[in-house]
């Protein structure tokens, strides 16, 4: 007796996919309805061996133009370990609408044996003519796409040049109501506020403060996924926002024009004219200041208060003809931070104290000693005294040289400089004096008492550190 081979097993997974939340709610929905129509087809093919996968794969309201889904990620996986040799959609465009994200996903179930078939358009990749049609049919459905996005972006420009709101975070004023903007009456009391205040203060920094002071935050919002998003304190940044933004003066904007809006305008045109006229006016007061190059200031961008967890930012004041220079934390300046004990810092003696801190490494004849060394073993070729008299010569001219070329240096040696109400720690990069060494040796001027800035900038950094030196300030040094 003829005995009939053995059918091997196919173990299939369904995939389905919605762009979108609507009717995804009801009892039965449009994945439920994919799923029964791949589950009927799998008992179509029980003659060559199909069986069907326990595990769902469905993805409800993610798009099919790119692949960040997590059941397809999941399905992915699956192929990859051999749980599931055949993947069944009802469409093609349910798997993927982007030739090259099918590209990669058709590569990744070639590698692993499996293949794709389609209920619907009644086709499978395990033969040369279905994978050809596959590529036809996915050409189409690419340029479906776009013109999809084309005709979506043409239909919100055309209702925003009707003055339409076409989504978005709800603005600070306003609720939104059946895709429309409402009067928020408290949140518009403190927009008019804002605008008044500037008027009057000519500042921005002291409307935040006054904000503060009053307990005003920012707009409290749920998300179309439930997420409440909880009001912030205001800051510059947002307040110079909302002083700038003409969607309270009644405007809808859409690439670089403006259109009157459905909406109830916040601020009379009367008030707006008079701030942008004050913005402008600012504008024209801040000339460029030499003082304010960071070139000019030692610390600028590597000083940090620990207090607070916020920069330390350079400043200056004018008294009886004198010039001060300070550097102060950037929350602080501007009202974000009360009770800081660090408070404001003399600019010349902390940078005279970081120098100090520098030149004594410099000085050192055992630091010097040890990250010869370092060089030596890495090709170097000065000797040892070579490299310490470039050294000393540094040293000697460091007060000749130009402010852009003593930041140079500090900037290749610092990391970072943390200032406590106990003082300074100052924070090395682990390889910043190998750095300096090598520029010494290369640059042959310096035998001279002459330096010449160059670029480059160490590699390696620490955050750790230890007490090394004297002084006021606590040095954080680490050597490899």
């Amino acid at each position: 007796m003829k005995v009939s081979p053995i059918t091997p097993m196919i173990r299939c997974a369904i995939y389905t996919r919605k762009s979108t939340e609507e009717g995804l709610e009801m009892e039965y929905n449009s994945l439920d309805a994919q799923r029964d129509a791949g589950e009927a087809y799998i008992r179509s093919q029980m003659h060559a061996g199909w069986m069907l996968v326990q595990d769902r794969y469905d993805d409800g309201a993610y798009s099919g133009g790119n692949m960040e889904r997590p059941a397809l990620q999941r399905l992915l996986e699956d192929v990859k370990s051999g749980k599931v040799q055949m993947v069944v959609v009802y469409k093609i465009d349910r798997l993927s609408r982007s030739l090259m994200d099918f590209a990669k996903m058709a590569g990744v179930f070639e590698e692993h044996g499996a293949s794709f078939t389609s209920v619907t358009e009644q086709f499978s990749t395990a033969s040369a003519i279905g994978r050809l049609h596959l590529n036809i049919i996915l050409s189409f459905a690419q340029f479906e796409r776009e013109n999809s996005r084309e005709r979506v972006l043409d239909k919100v420009a055309a209702s925003k040049k009707k003055g339409m709101w076409m989504g978005g975070f709800p603005p600070l004023g306003y609720n939104v109501v059946n895709r429309k903007l409402e009067v928020n009456a408290g949140e518009a009391e403190t927009v008019r506020f804002i605008y008044q205040r500037y008027a009057k203060t000519h500042s921005v920094l002291q409307v935040v403060k006054d904000l503060h002071e009053r307990g005003t935050t920012s707009k409290t919002f749920i998300t179309k996924k439930g997420t409440q998003r909880e009001g912030q304190p205001f800051t510059v940044t947002a307040v110079n926002k909302i002083l700038r933004n003409r969607l309270y003066l009644g405007k809808i904007h859409h690439k670089g024009s403006y259109y009157d809006g459905e909406h109830q305008p916040l601020v009379e045109p009367e008030l707006w004219d008079a701030v942008q006229k004050l913005f402008s006016l600012s504008v024209k007061k801040k000339p460029g200041r030499k003082l304010g190059d960071s070139s000019a200031n030692l610390l600028s961008g590597l000083l940090v208060c620990r207090c607070c967890r916020s920069a330390m930012t350079h400043t200056f004041t004018r008294k009886k003809g004198r010039l001060y220079r300070y550097y102060t934390s950037s929350a602080v300046k501007r009202g974000l931070k009360k009770g800081c004990t660090v408070g404001t810092i003399s600019a010349p003696s902390l940078e005279e104290t970081v120098i100090g801190q520098i030149r004594a490494i410099i000085r050192q004849p055992e630091v010097v000693s040890e990250v010869w060394e370092q060089v030596q073993s890495l090709g170097g070729v000065a000797s040892e005294e070579d490299i310490r008299r470039r050294l000393l010569a540094l040293d000697k001219v460091w007060d000749e040289l130009f402010p852009a070329e003593q930041r140079q240096l500090v900037g290749l040696l610092v990391k970072r400089v943390e200032m406590t109400p106990q003082g300074a720690r100052i924070h090395l990069y682990t390889n910043g004096l190998e750095e300096l060494l090598r520029k010494l040796v290369e640059n042959k001027e310096i035998g001279d008492g002459e330096y010449h800035c160059s670029d480059g900038a160490p590699q390696g950094e620490t955050d750790s550190w230890t007490g090394v030196g004297s002084g006021p300030a606590r040095l954080g040094y680490a050597h490899r």
